[in-house]
């Protein structure tokens, strides 16, 4: 549960600081708007190719965003 809370805290952190729209995200990750938002919320969490291309687009690690290292 810690590492769910800790990816929807740097995920919504990306998000926020990145000035990247939700939809623009979801296209590149290609997946719906919706599942950007469940993952902003905690409901879910990402598969691992959908992951990788969510820090390709952002710019961060995986290991950042699931809690396991504090670099980008």
């Amino acid at each position: 549960m810690a590492n769910i809370t800790k990816f929807k805290e740097r995920f919504t952190e990306c998000l926020k600081y990145s000035g990247v729209k939700q939809s623009r995200l979801a296209a590149a990750a290609n997946v719906t708007k919706q599942f950007i938002t469940d993952y902003k919320y905690g409901r879910s969490v990402p598969s691992t190719d959908t992951l990788c291309l969510i820090c390709k687009f952002s710019g961060v690690s995986a290991d950042y965003l699931l809690g396991l290292s504090d670099y980008k």
